[in-house]
């Protein structure tokens, strides 16, 4: 529509002589389109962007719609048409319009959630959602429902904590087949690394070559989770693949992350911006760079084929073949020379709008894939990251602001999501480099979630108590792209209260679960990150304090191990005892001089061990 109708310069004199127009970034003001959006489902059935409302100087909504054609189509009205009939209704109809948005306003106020009151998730509903889940899961090809198909973090993060708390083998292959059948298709970059933002076919071939920060933050630290739970080479290089992807494609100037790559470039031949442009080949594209005998090899290992797998006979490269092929230095050179070759082309867009939230699922990802990989710098990457954030982001009072770009902060409020993800990253953080800082900021930002976001009940809201006021109040707990604000801040809640002891933020994290014994057995895919939280909880979840001098390999090694554990939400604490950094520290002392690990649930310890594999032992027990 901003092509066909908003840049079109007849429909922009109307649409200014006859109305306000406002653009709303949804990445920007996700409150105002999740309200909005609200409306436009409950009055139509269904939504979907472009989102198009109409409202009163009131801005309550009255007329709804998403995508209208620049002429008629299959019955659908243009845009000018519906311009000229909404403009015809408000000046020749008002006291009618005026009624039908009063009824809107009233009914959205009416959808309070009541889910803070209800009891805490247990093994039936946890049971009931991994059966759900099954039912609906496509064993055929991965992945859950049909076309357009969405990658699943968040349901793969609770298949893998509920395999780590159970035992259950089902769960545990239905993780680990998911995201093989991912990593070969054609949504995940098979040169540069990064996913794609979903997949159009069921088959995971052709993508929407979008690619998203919280995609791909997300997506990195489920294989790294996968690997750590099954020693999967694949997940291993997935999980380190993205993790560069980010920092070379994504990370800005400042130190953070930008918000995505667009789908479409311009094409080489035609001068056109064409979808997929900088990622399909064709065959005679591929014996141009690697000649003949290379090209005939690549053919095969990438699935490309004469008529394409995606238009104008281009396909995009997937990894049907099974890993260690004899050719394996061989397949490596002909990766570098076709991403070298790629690099020549000219490169997508990139939104380098830095959004906190997802900078925090960023900061989270590359703390954990640096420590279980030995990759130091992605780990000095998300402390620059969480420095911006803390330096760009968070005002005087802790109060977070949900963008910035180009070093200067955005003027919208954080809401619910950048709150808890940002204290999802900063917790990581903490656990990987011992610093109590991160404890700290992470426990300022979580305060302001206990004060400004938290009902009377314990249900939560996506925007604090004094946020510009709309129509309705924001709240859904439900998992979209990401993990809802919600779900997010049980988590991080919870594991603060592990790291701390704190009874207010466990309280606030048990009230919020309560949306997951509702939900969970009724619709599992869409609240998946608060059935992973929820086995954090019936697991303790487990706290793991690992004390000895900085310096000693013993003590470096505890550490590790603690990291790797997949105990469901395990919390680590590292440092020197007593050193008044971590409360989790306090009163841990060494063991005849050495280095020790103490494993505890709400603070109350098992005996203290010195050795990796005892440590092992005690996180391995459900």
């Amino acid at each position: 529509m901003a092509h066909e109708s908003f840049e079109d310069e007849a429909t922009a004199a109307y649409l200014n002589e006859h109305f306000v127009s406002v653009k709303v970034d949804r990445e920007e003001r996700p409150d105002v389109d999740a309200v909005y959006m609200e409306a436009v489902q409950a009055a139509t059935g269904q939504g979907g962007w472009p989102m198009t409302v109409f409202l009163t100087p009131d801005a309550e909504p009255f007329y709804f719609g998403t995508y209208f054609p620049p002429e008629p189509r299959h019955g659908m009205p243009s845009f000018r048409q519906v311009l000229q009939g909404v403009g015809e209704a408000w000046t020749g109809r008002r006291e009618e319009v005026a009624e039908v948005a009063g009824k809107i306003v009233r009914d959205l106020a009416g959808r309070e959630l009541p889910y803070g009151d209800t009891a805490l998730p247990g093994e039936e509903q946890l049971g009931k959602a991994l059966l759900g889940l099954t039912r609906e899961y496509d064993a055929t090809y991965g992945g859950f429902g049909g076309a357009p198909k969405f990658p699943a973090a968040m349901i793969v993060e609770f298949l893998l904590r509920h395999h780590a708390r159970t035992g259950s083998d089902g769960a545990l292959q239905m993780a680990a087949d998911n995201c093989e059948r991912m990593a070969r298709g054609g949504i995940y970059d098979q040169l540069g690394g990064g996913f794609a933002r979903y997949s159009v076919d069921r088959k995971w071939v052709v993508p929407h070559f979008e690619k998203m920060l919280y995609d791909n933050a997300l997506l990195c630290r489920a294989y790294a989770h996968l690997w750590r739970a099954t020693g999967s080479e694949l997940a291993r290089r997935v999980a380190l693949e993205t993790a560069d992807f980010m920092v070379r494609e994504l990370r800005t100037n400042e130190g953070g992350f930008a918000s995505a790559l667009d789908a479409d470039s311009e094409d080489g031949a035609s001068g056109r911006h064409v979808e997929g442009a900088y990622y399909v080949w064709t065959p005679a594209q591929l014996r141009e760079v690697l000649g003949e005998s290379d090209a005939e090899l690549a053919i095969a290992h990438y699935a490309v084929t004469d008529e394409g797998t995606f238009e104008e006979g281009a396909s995009v490269l997937q990894l049907p073949q099974s890993e260690g092929l004899s050719d394996s230095d061989r397949l490596a050179s002909i990766r570098a020379r076709l991403l070298a070759a790629r690099e020549e082309r000219p490169r997508p867009g990139r939104d380098d709008k830095v959004v906190a939230a997802w900078n925090g699922l960023t900061i989270a990802a590359l703390a954990e894939v640096g420590a279980y990989f030995d990759r130091p710098d992605l780990v000095q990457a998300a402390i620059a990251a969480g420095d911006l954030l803390v330096r760009l982001h968070m005002g005087p009072d802790a109060r977070l602001v949900r963008t910035s770009m180009d070093g200067r902060a955005g003027t919208h409020a954080g809401v619910l999501e950048d709150y808890a993800d940002v204290a999802e990253g900063f917790l990581a953080l903490a656990a990987v480099t011992g610093e109590g800082v991160w404890l700290e900021f992470a426990g300022f930002l979580l305060d302001h979630v206990l004060i400004g976001f938290v009902g009377e009940n314990g249900a939560l809201y996506d925007t604090a108590h004094d946020a510009e006021a709309l129509i309705r109040r924001p709240q859904d707990p439900t998992d979209n792209a990401t993990p809802s604000g919600w779900t997010a801040a049980a988590g991080a809640l919870l594991s603060y209260a592990a790291q701390t002891g704190s009874e207010p933020h466990r309280t606030a994290a048990e009230r919020a679960l309560g949306v997951v014994t509702a939900l969970g057995p009724r619709a599992p895919r869409f609240i998946g990150h608060g059935l992973a939280v929820a086995e954090a909880l019936l697991d303790g979840p487990r706290e793991v304090a690992v004390v000895g001098p900085a310096d000693d390999p013993e003590r470096a090694a505890l550490h590790r191990a603690a990291l790797l554990s997949p105990a469901p939400g395990a919390v680590v604490a590292v440092g020197e005892p007593d050193s008044g950094e971590l409360p989790l520290l306090a009163d841990r002392p060494l063991v005849g001089g050495r280095a020790a690990a103490y494993v505890c649930r709400n603070f109350t310890c098992d005996a203290p061990v010195t050795e990796v594999e005892g440590l092992r032992e005690r996180l391995g027990r459900a």
